[in-house]
């Protein structure tokens, strides 16, 4: 197993590193320099500038308009926009439901869709959790009914549809079969957010960030080619779904830039003749959050190395998400430690703190859902259990 650059790799590296220099907007390398929130308008005007270069979709193939990029310069290239603290592009559209149409959909929904999630044309959001369907999710009870005249009627509600509010469509499981097993019974739609009867209501985090809503849907006719794959086949389409979603979360190079500003914080506050960066305590705090992610790199490596030899992810996934979110966690624990009382500033005004403290506390609050989202962690052991150490279930 190979698990070092080629000379080629680390020339593309050195390409992307000067591809974002030469090309992120001013306003936008302003926010990235102190880690600021993107708005939904930052997020799509950088989503528009990698189109146009053809590295949006990495992951997608070029006979769909994706650059075709080996796995090795995926990697890379993702590690690299991390580092650099870009915006973070909506996964929706780009890494789950257009992979997941590739695989699935009809050739008429492949034509009708790519495009447009290339291009940023149109936004999507997810609909699969409900107030009482979350881990536990083919519990879900937003029904799809046939009205005989080549539709569905969509009644129900989600929650946690992240960024909703700024989506042109959603795609959603629904339940087609009430009277088979729980799982047999679930299909899979695409549905349009301006459609009569969806009402999408936008929840403020703690954070600040107008980042999730809860969605509501009240006789809303979905017509029958907005259905993908098989009637009632929607829970395959679901897990497949999760594999691209958990893929994400371990962020190395996004954990890797936090303990870089966590470093930056420390070495401007001073502890007596010192900056606390001089501190033997917190330098084995920051020691031993950067064993662990280099360990957690380690492991995006051999898993990397897998897909060169043309071994898809598998449930080892689970591990890399599990690490991932944790050490993601820490890092933004360990820098609202840093920042002391500056840190239960709520809701500032620009200026309040210094500029590269000020989105701290919104990251942190952020960041406690990363244990939850994509599957949470407790999930997560269950799949390793399960699939890689072969333990029954009980």
């Amino acid at each position: 197993m190979e698990m070092s650059f080629t000379p080629e790799q680390l020339a593309f590296r050195e390409e992307v590193k000067s591809w974002i220099a030469d090309n992120m907007p001013s306003h936008i390398r302003e926010k990235a320099a102190v880690d600021a929130y993107f708005g939904h308008a930052d997020v799509m005007e950088w989503h528009k500038v990698l189109a146009k270069k053809g590295w949006v979709a990495p992951n997608w193939s070029q006979a769909h308009g994706g650059p075709g990029l080996d796995a090795a310069s995926r990697f890379i290239l993702t590690e690299e926009l991390e580092l650099a603290g870009t915006p973070f592009l909506s996964p929706f559209g780009l890494v789950m439901v257009g992979p997941l149409l590739m695989q699935f959909g009809s050739d008429a929904q492949k034509q009708r869709y790519l495009p447009t999630i290339l291009s940023g044309e149109e936004v999507w959001c997810q609909g699969y959790s409900e107030p009482n369907s979350g881990s536990d999710l083919a519990s879900l009870k937003l029904s799809a009914e046939d009205d005989g005249q080549g539709n569905f009627i969509l009644n129900g509600q989600k929650t946690w549809t992240t960024y909703a509010q700024y989506a042109d469509w959603i795609f959603l499981l629904a339940r087609t079969d009430a009277h088979v097993k729980k799982q047999a019974g679930i299909s899979f739609f695409l549905c349009h957010m301006k459609s009569p009867g969806v009402t999408v209501r936008p929840t403020l985090t703690t954070g600040g960030t107008p980042a999730f809503c809860d969605t509501f849907f009240e006789n809303v006719v979905v017509p029958k080619e907005n259905l993908v794959g098989p009637l009632n086949g929607g829970w395959t389409l679901a897990k497949a779904l999760l594999g691209h979603e958990r893929t994400l979360i371990a962020a190395v190079g996004a954990s890797t830039r936090a303990i870089g500003r966590i470093k930056r914080i420390a070495a401007g506050t001073k502890v007596g003749s010192q900056s606390l960066l001089e501190d033997p305590a917190f330098r084995g705090k920051i020691a031993r959050l950067e064993v662990k992610l280099e360990a957690l790199r380690m492991a995006n490596y051999r898993t990397l190395a897998g897909a060169q030899g043309g071994h898809a992810p598998g449930p080892e996934s689970s591990i890399l998400k599990i690490r991932g979110s944790e050490i993601n966690q820490q890092c933004f624990e360990l820098a609202m430690e840093v920042m002391g009382h500056d840190s239960l500033e709520w809701f500032n005004e620009a200026g309040t703190v210094p500029a590269l403290e000020q989105w701290v506390p919104s990251a942190f609050n952020y960041t406690r859902a990363t244990t939850i989202y994509g599957g949470s962690n407790e999930i997560q052991r269950n799949i390793i259990a399960k699939l890689i150490l072969g333990l029954p279930s009980l």
